[in-house]
Order: structure tokens, then C-alpha cells, then sequence
């Protein structure tokens, strides 16, 4: 058995039937907005956000091979559920980087705890005896509705920083993730979105909020992927090499199910030479990027974090981004107009693909460019 085979839980099954509900609720959460609670409370029924809970908690800690299987399984049939399942299983991950006591704030009454992560520095934090004072505004926090807890990413003053210059000093301010129960922060109901509407990815307030020191730890952790807590290994894996995996695979997922939506639609006196073609030249382009989108999941799970292995992760989930959009543009485009009308699940996928295409993380400059140019070429010379 494969050491893949004996980290496999039941979330791909779980995954399944996740999507059979996701799919009666799909033009309900889009129109709304929101996912149904019913919706939420399968999620976390079927394991997703405890796969990197640590086992002392009860959660899984489990592999990212079997995380991305379940992700697209999801996503063939709502990618906003697809996109909270995944966010609500990395945001865990992030939090395993907290103190043994945040641990147990988070964890100690069960695994199956929903944080939503706004992972950009947009706050700032002071600290204060005993902790920190938080204030900020976190754009786009998806599945915020339904956390239990977020986590915010916040600049801290220069002064406190250990190794920072003070103001003037010329360095930039160090930052720290923040770990805050629900109750504590506000929620500005802002996203508007065309497309993965119901991930209700709002806005997050924070007002000048305390936060403990154990519900804090330094964002270069997550960077480096050092966890001074956990040796579980999906607890210590550097940023770069998982980071877009997260945004990807539902995208991935979401493809398949435009595909089989657009096929549906080919029959009788539709199924020409043309139609054909457009699902054949889109077919190829979702398996290729489903292979790369897996190949990633797999250096992850082989330890394989080598300067190369990770700059061709995020070269993969970009590109497979971008195949992944051609495709479901050649899908709208040869279903017509029934493929666009508001009832099609199709323009729904369509939106969802083109909206959650645009994160910063799957994008070629910000993502991939710089650290894959090095593999190709060589370091830059001056």
C-alpha cells in the first residue's frame, strides 16, 4: 500500500455526496449569495476542515493529495462550495502555526472548528500587556458567514518588532497573524462578485480588539514553513509550494462540471462536427490542467521542496489557471445562447471559472514569472 493509500481517510466519498447536495443548492446559493446552512454543515461534517487539525485534537492530518481529489470532487458541482471546503481545510493548516495553548483555544472542544483567513497584511497591531491590539479591515475573507474563528494577517508597530529598525530605520514592518473568536470582529457584507457569489467573501472589521499571545505567531512561519508546535508533516510545508494549490483546484473541479454541463446540451440536432470539437479541444485542455493541478498536491505530499520543485508549482497552477479559462470560454461560446440563459448551470461555472481565475495567487507575475524564470535562465544579473 502506498503511503498515500494509508493516509486516506473517507474525504472523497464524503467529498461526493457533498457534491450531490452542493448541486441541488447551487442556483439557490448563487442567487442568494450564501451557501445554504445545509450546505455548511456537510462541509463540516465530511471532514474538511479537520484534515489538518492535528491528531491530538482529533483532526486528521491529512495528505494534500487527497485534499485536492476531494476539492475538485466538490467543484464539479458548486465551485463556491468547492472554494469554502478548501478554505476552511488550509485556514486550519495556517492556524497550526499558533502556540500549543491556541491550539487548544481553537481545538480543544473538537476538530471540526470553521476559520476564515484574510491572509493579506491590511490591520495593524500594537502590542500590549499580555498580547496585542488589533484594528483593520480584511477584504475579501470567503466562508466569513460561517467561521467560527478568522485569522488576519496585520503589520506590527516597528518599535515592537524584534529586529526591526524603528521608525526612519529604513526596513519595512514585520507581520503577525491574529487568531480571533467570532464575536470579536465585525463583518461588512460587500461582495459583490459576477461570479462565486456564494463564497460571501465580505469584508472583516476589527476595531482596536485584544488579542492574547497565544492567538498570534509570526507570518514568516507560514512563509518558511517552519512549525515550532507540530512535526505533523502537512504543518510544515513552505508557502510557496501549497499557496495556490488552495485557489486552483476548485477552478479545476468547476471545469469538469462546465464540461458535463455543455455536453448535456449537445444532442439531437445539436451534435454537429463543431460542437463536438469545442468539447474535445476543452476536454483536453481540464485533464491537462487536472494532471498539473495533482502533480502539485504530489510534490507537496513527497517533501519535494527543493528551489525548482516549488517555482514549478506555481508555474503549474497558473498555467493550469489559464487552460483552465480557455476551456470554459470555449465552452459558453459553442453552447450558445441556452448555455447563457439564467436557469444554465453552465454560465454559472462560467462565472465562477472567470471570477475565482482573477486571484492573485493564480496569476503568471505575481505567482510564477519571477522564481520560474530562475529555472529557465538562470538567477538575474543585475
Amino acid at each position: 500500500m502506498s503511503a498515500d493509500a494509508q493516509r486516506d481517510t473517507a474525504l472523497v466519498p464524503a467529498a461526493e455526496k457533498l457534491g450531490v447536495l452542493a448541486a441541488q443548492y447551487a442556483a439557490e446559493a448563487d442567487r442568494t449569495r450564501a451557501l445554504a446552512p445545509e450546505v455548511t454543515d456537510v462541509i463540516r461534517e465530511a471532514g474538511f476542515a479537520r484534515h489538518f487539525v492535528g491528531a491530538r485534537w482529533g483532526g486528521t492530518e491529512g495528505s494534500f493529495g487527497e485534499l485536492t481529489r476531494a476539492v475538485m470532487t466538490v467543484g464539479e458541482n458548486c465551485a463556491s462550495t468547492a472554494w469554502c471546503a478548501s478554505l476552511s481545510a488550509y485556514s486550519a493548516r495556517f492556524a497550526s502555526h499558533l502556540p500549543a495553548e491556541g491550539h487548544h483555544a481553537l481545538w480543544g472542544e473538537g476538530p471540526d472548528v470553521f476559520i476564515a483567513t484574510g491572509l493579506m497584511p491590511a490591520g495593524r497591531a500594537a502590542p500590549a500587556d499580555g498580547g496585542w491590539r488589533v484594528s483593520g479591515a480584511w477584504g475579501y475573507v470567503s466562508g466569513v458567514e460561517s467561521a467560527d474563528w478568522v485569522l488576519v494577517c496585520a503589520a506590527v508597530a516597528e518599535a515592537a518588532a524584534p529586529g526591526v529598525a524603528a521608525a526612519g530605520g529604513g526596513r519595512p514592518p514585520a507581520f503577525r497573524f491574529f487568531a480571533l473568536p467570532r464575536g470579536s470582529y465585525g463583518v461588512r457584507q460587500d461582495w459583490d462578485s459576477v461570479g462565486m457569489r456564494a463564497t460571501a467573501s465580505h469584508t472583516v472589521l476589527v476595531d482596536d480588539v485584544f488579542v492574547p499571545g497565544h492567538l498570534s505567531f509570526d507570518r514568516a512561519d507560514i512563509m518558511t514553513g517552519r512549525n515550532a508546535v507540530s512535526e505533523a508533516a502537512c504543518h510544515n510545508v513552505p508557502f510557496a509550494a501549497v499557496g495556490s494549490l488552495t485557489f486552483v483546484a476548485p477552478i479545476a473541479g468547476a471545469a469538469t462540471g462546465a464540461l458535463r454541463a455543455c455536453a448535456g446540451t449537445v444532442t439531437g440536432r445539436r451534435r454537429t462536427a463543431p460542437n463536438e470539437l469545442v468539447l474535445v479541444r476543452a476536454s483536453g485542455r481540464i485533464d491537462s490542467a487536472r494532471l498539473l493541478v495533482e502533480q502539485n498536491a504530489g510534490v507537496i505530499d513527497g517533501r519535494r521542496f527543493a528551489p525548482e520543485f516549488l517555482a514549478r508549482n506555481e508555474r503549474n497552477a497558473t498555467y493550469a489557471t489559464e487552460i483552465l479559462t480557455e476551456a470554459a470560454g470555449l465552452l459558453i461560446r459553442g453552447a450558445g445562447t441556452g448555455g447563457l440563459s439564467e436557469g444554465a448551470p453552465l454560465q454559472r461555472f462560467w462565472r465562477d471559472i472567470t471570477s475565482a481565475a482573477s486571484h492573485v495567487a493564480l496569476q503568471y507575475d505575481t505567482a510564477a514569472r519571477k522564481n520560474y524564470a530562475a529555472v529557465l535562465l538562470g538567477p538575474a544579473t543585475g
